[in-house]
């Protein structure tokens, strides 16, 4: 089958690019309020995209009514948000948040999370990550239906054992984050594996003199 994005309405793009981009992480996105309460919202549409700056990139729509999210009217007014990453442990707590309360309500308290205090902005992260990313605005990007949220990570919390003994690499017994495939389809990262990559010289003999 072929489709033409060109003559695709919005909804059917959206279904092809979930069902087959995936899995995606999941960001719990928590900001600060205009009454200094904490918002909370899942995001699929998230990843990484460098290290040298750090950034991380949210994609956001707007409300079906094409009144701005809670999340990104936070993110614009403070500049400042926080990537909480999900595991089983919060997965349904998770899901609490994604419900769409009025913007009155502190969606950590309705899912029953802990909110802590931030290191470097003003906003809370949720105690029962795994692991947590403080952010930075680097650069909004608007388009008609979707802003796209480059945000620099200036700071990150994780949770001692999701780190092997020496603290550099993710030990995959403790740090499974869940990922979502399409529809209410998830995925957990408790199955890996190795793979390498053969030598190069395999398929390209070295030159003789």
């Amino acid at each position: 089958m072929e489709f033409d994005f060109a003559e695709l309405e919005p909804q059917s793009r959206y279904r092809l690019l979930t069902n087959f981009i995936g899995p995606r992480p999941i960001a719990l996105v928590t900001t600060r309020s205009p009454a200094g309460h904490n918002n909370a919202a899942p995001m699929s549409f998230f990843n990484v995209f460098s290290h040298d700056p750090p950034i991380v990139v949210l994609g956001i729509q707007p409300r079906l009514s094409g009144e701005e999210k809670d999340t990104l009217a936070n993110i614009r007014r403070t500049q400042e948000f926080v990537v909480n990453m999900v595991d089983m442990g919060i997965s349904q707590q998770m899901l609490v948040c994604g419900l769409g309360f009025d913007s009155e309500f502190d969606e950590l308290t309705m899912a029953g999370l802990t909110p802590s205090a931030c290191r470097k902005i003003d906003a809370s992260f949720v105690q029962e990550a795994p692991c947590v990313f403080e952010c930075r605005v680097e650069r909004l990007i608007d388009y008609p239906r979707r802003t796209l949220v480059l945000g620099e990570v200036v700071h990150m919390h994780v949770r001692r054992n999701c780190l092997d003994a020496e603290g550099h690499y993710v030990d995959p017994e403790h740090y499974q984050p869940i990922a979502r495939l399409h529809a209410d389809n998830y995925i957990v990262s408790d199955r890996q594996f190795v793979l390498k990559a053969p030598p190069i010289t395999d398929f390209i003999k070295p030159q003789r003199d």
